[in-house]
């Protein structure tokens, strides 16, 4: 397998993993106003706790999104920075299908839909199946939690169950839900290596965020209008 330096700041937790002769070792953190200081810091520890130095990486892995808007960038920023540095390819990994493979080795669950709360009475949330290897069923969308419709019985995950619980209760999925399963590095570095076998990976140049959402805050005008409706 390669070696892998995976790196996912999309929500409040940041963590960041090294997938080294097969084996993960991982380092987290909690606080989203602290991600861009506390990254780099433990993927230095990962790296000096292996031996290892950023050159002898294959590639640097990220959660690309969705998620917090300062989040993935500085995901992306940190992954493009050190490629740029070490001249290493990088893998974007969308965070979504990182939850549904970590709800995969936690659970078993070959159908997931991942649900990740994005604030405003809305979610991100994307539904796959795997069958050898992970199939998108839905694509990863932004909507209102009221309008998230899976396909067939998948086992649900993500803070997004929690977060908007009342829209999620008389919901068929919702049985065996894991509302604690969240993006991680580590899941991250394993579909990385997968991509990064199959050739699937870009410059640090051509690195990019997914947003799904263009803007941030609502006006005045839109709360308002929001409310009232």
């Amino acid at each position: 397998m390669p070696i892998l330096l995976a790196i996912e700041t999309s929500t409040e937790e940041a963590s960041v993993a090294l997938l080294h002769d097969g084996r993960l070792t991982s380092r987290q953190t909690s606080g989203v106003q602290t991600h861009s200081q506390t990254v780099l810091p433990m993927a230095q520890q990962l790296l000096a706790e292996s031996g290892l130095a950023l050159s002898r990486c294959d590639a640097i892995a990220f959660g690309a999104g969705p998620g917090s808007f300062t989040g993935v960038r500085t995901a992306c920023g940190v992954a493009q920075g050190l490629a740029f540095g070490a001249d290493l390819p990088v893998v974007p990994v969308v965070t979504l299908l990182a939850m549904a493979q970590a709800c995969r080795e936690q659970t078993g669950a070959d159908d997931v839909l991942a649900v990740l709360d994005a604030r405003m009475e809305e979610v991100y949330w994307a539904q796959y199946r795997f069958d050898g290897t992970w199939q998108v069923v839905t694509e990863p969308a932004l909507t209102a939690a009221s309008a998230v419709r899976a396909q067939g019985a998948p086992t649900a995950c993500g803070n997004g169950l929690n977060a908007y619980a009342a829209a999620f209760g008389d919901a068929g999925f919702n049985a065996g839900a894991r509302p604690d399963i969240m993006p991680h590095a580590a899941s991250v570095a394993m579909l990385a290596a997968i991509d990064f076998a199959a050739g699937r990976i870009v410059t640090a140049a051509e690195a990019q965020p997914l947003y799904l959402r263009n803007k941030v805050a609502l006006t005045t005008e839109e709360r308002m209008a929001k409310v009232a409706s």
